[in-house]
């Protein structure tokens, strides 16, 4: 049976439940008769919608729709350009922004072809760690009413030798566009909350599923998609967390060291959002090893910012997959069916954490309740020295947050990697260069990933202690999405004091009454994932 998501909000201009979405630390509590005041997109006068249901005692769900009777946007063709004469790498591969001469290269070239091309100038606001100003230069062509226009233009464009991609305006994050904007809000008050806020990966780390199959498995009456994972097989296991990821109070994944992360208690109080450095040891024989990872394939790092010797950098670069062909990983009864198979050695470690046999090439089935240490390159003769068969190996991890403090994470604990940053104590905190956003070879990702509009997944935590999850949907013209400045204006909005941006795109998912209520931007729809954030019905012994 289809369960409806929200009841009917008739007020075109606001329509708001008092109290159903926390209000910034800085306001008072809405007077009966007045509104909460809109969200900081687009012009003042925008129709904006707010819809609240409780979903059980604790827990509401929002919905608001901004600028929903907006007239749309036209849709161009956004071509690749090459690096030219003013390019410090004439060849280096085409890309969505290029310095200005390589820009009005192009778009001489396509005019000469009969395109009606131009270069356009992108500046991109200062964030917290990063000056912003000019990102470089676009080239696109033509302005056409609907996608299928741009994307005839498109093929034309590649029947001449260009390459191009059909683009609606509305997705470039200018600041007087007008929308629509949808968005979707879980609120978990801890005061009257008596259900359960976990997190769960699955059946097992190296394996995605969606969101809505976590949800169900769990029998879960709420669930957004949580932190970013491995999705390409080159760059190790899919659905492997992409930095730190602590289940139940067990550490699972290693961090992107220094990046932020969501803490959640299963009873939703004291969420918070903190930097961890991650130090692993195996150790033996009355000498240890410094680990490299947990569960993951070794000699590739998604998102980077681990352990000494990955190449390029050792600093968090994020969509980017490092290597270092010398490592040592642990791995524990969870990571899957199999460790991962290749050149190297394996400790096998029965239950009670003792050597049962050395195996080369590394890779197979683990012992039941047994573990493994598997050793790459130059490690291998350490790992060798180090593991006897029969004898005990003991794994250990450490986590400390950002004042070096150690965590020991209780088994209601859950912890999911993310970023970047985006409010601190109530006042804008965009970290996009310590998070690896921040690219200089490579300004298009910047353009794309944090300039750009696109679903987003956002959490964090208001004044009252509540913790509040939001998708936005995007890559639509029925809503832009955000850019990353824009979601941290909307999570101020929301009255967040701390929050952060969680995987978004494809992956941004909201599960309600066992339905998706949004609208995943992928052509397939819902996207398996690496983990999600699930809401449990009442637990009767919570108090």
């Amino acid at each position: 049976m289809n369960r409806r998501l929200l009841g009917t909000c008739t007020v075109l201009s606001l329509c708001a439940v008092v109290g159903a979405l926390p209000v910034p630390a800085s306001s008072a509590a809405p007077r009966p008769g007045h509104t909460v005041p809109g969200l900081p997109l687009g012009a003042a006068d925008l129709t904006e919608t707010r819809s609240t249901r409780t979903l059980q005692p604790g827990v509401t769900l929002t919905r608001i729709v901004r600028g929903a009777d907006t007239p749309a946007l036209t849709w161009t063709v956004e071509v690749a350009i090459p690096g030219g004469a003013g390019s410090p790498d004439p060849d280096a591969p085409p890309t969505a922004l290029n310095d200005r001469v390589s820009a009005e290269e192009l778009v001489a070239r396509l005019r000469h072809d009969g395109f009606d091309a131009r270069a356009e100038k992108v500046t991109t606001p200062a964030v917290a760690d990063y000056a912003g100003g000019t990102l470089g230069w676009r080239v696109r062509v033509g302005d056409f009413a609907g996608q299928s226009a741009a994307t005839a233009e498109r093929t034309r464009l590649s029947a001449a030798g260009y390459t191009g991609s059909a683009v609606y305006t509305g997705w470039d994050g200018r600041a007087g566009d007008r929308g629509p904007w949808r968005i979707d809000v879980l609120t978990i008050d801890p005061r009257h909350f008596k259900g359960e806020l976990t997190a769960s990966y699955g059946p097992d780390l190296e394996n995605r599923e969606k969101t809505g199959e976590l949800a169900a498995k769990a029998g879960a009456i709420a669930a957004v998609n949580a932190g970013f994972f491995v999705l390409d097989p080159n760059a190790g296991a899919p659905g492997d967390p992409a930095g730190v990821g602590v289940y139940d109070g067990r550490l699972l994944s290693e961090t992107v060291n220094g990046r932020p992360a969501l803490v959640l208690h299963g009873s939703g109080k004291y969420t918070g959002i903190s930097r961890f450095t991650w130090k692993g040891r195996v150790a033996g024989q009355g000498m240890s090893l410094p680990l490299n990872g947990v569960d993951r394939v070794p000699g590739l790092i998604r998102n980077c910012g681990g352990a000494k010797g990955e190449l390029p950098t050792e600093q968090p670069r994020h969509d980017f997959t490092c290597t270092n062909a010398d490592e040592l990983v642990a791995f524990t009864p969870e990571f899957g069916a199999s460790t991962p198979h290749g050149d190297g050695v394996e400790a096998v470690l029965d239950r009670t954490g003792r050597v049962q046999e050395l195996r080369s090439p590394r890779g197979g089935a683990l012992p039941k309740g047994g573990s493994s240490v598997q050793a790459t390159g130059d490690r291998v003769a350490e790992l060798t020295r180090l593991a006897r068969t029969g004898r005990p190996l003991r794994v250990e991890s450490t986590l400390r947050d950002e004042r070096g403090r150690t965590l020991s994470p209780s088994p209601d604990t859950d912890i999911v990697n993310g970023g970047p940053e985006l409010v601190r104590d109530g006042r804008p905190h965009i970290t996009a260069a310590a998070d690896g956003m921040v690219q200089p070879d490579n300004p298009s990702f910047y353009y794309g990933w944090m300039h750009k509009r696109n679903p987003r997944t956002l959490a964090g935590v208001d004044a009252q202690g509540r913790t509040v999850l939001v998708t936005v949907d995007g890559r639509s013209t029925d809503s832009l999405g955000l850019s990353i400045p824009e979601s941290a204006a909307v999570a101020r909005a929301l009255g967040l004091r701390d929050a952060m941006n969680l995987d978004g795109g494809g992956s941004t998912t909201m599960v309600s009454g066992g339905e998706v209520i949004n609208h995943p931007s992928d052509a397939a729809g819902e996207r398996p994932v690496g983990d999600a954030l699930l809401i449990l019905p009442t637990v009767p012994h919570r108090s």
